[in-house]
């Protein structure tokens, strides 16, 4: 009797202890629409996008149309409408690389490109043709200033 009473009390704890256990609080997936999915990875549109080529040796020292000297050196570019001053992130598209330089000068007036780059500005972007596909976007001064500079 007192085995069948044993076995029936471990039985009763055993069916007790099971419904008392806890049930993962997992988190229930809520459906996206498309417009919040495509929200969440969208990059901000770029200004522009097209052929960019760059100039060097033989415009070096010469006159720009914000005024300075041309310095081949020198992280600059030239386009035909942005305010001179303007700070642009150019994107090479072939191979991500990307540098942030300022619009000093007009221009390019070769076919339908949309950027000429100084030389040291496409050495960086490693526009190993003369020509690459590029992204614009506008960038605001204080962060193209600070960009990469180590601070004191």
């Amino acid at each position: 009797m007192k085995r069948v009473l044993s076995s029936l009390m471990t039985a009763c704890f055993l069916v007790v202890s099971a419904g008392a256990a806890t049930v993962p609080n997992h988190p229930t997936p809520q459906a996206r629409s498309k417009s919040q999915a495509g929200k969440s990875q969208a990059q901000p549109k770029p200004y522009q996008v097209g052929v960019a080529s760059w100039y060097g040796k033989a415009f070096h020292g010469r006159a720009t149309a914000s005024g300075e000297d041309f310095d081949m050196f020198e992280l600059t570019a030239a386009h035909k409408e942005l305010p001179l001053g303007t700070w642009v992130k150019v994107t090479n598209l072939r191979n991500g690389k990307w540098i942030v330089v300022r619009v000093n000068d007009r221009g390019p007036y070769v076919g339908k490109r949309i950027l000429d780059l100084s030389y040291a500005a496409a050495r960086m972007l490693e526009m190993n043709r003369g020509l690459t596909k590029v992204r614009l976007d506008i960038v605001q001064p204080e962060l193209a200033l600070n960009q990469g500079l180590p601070r004191n």
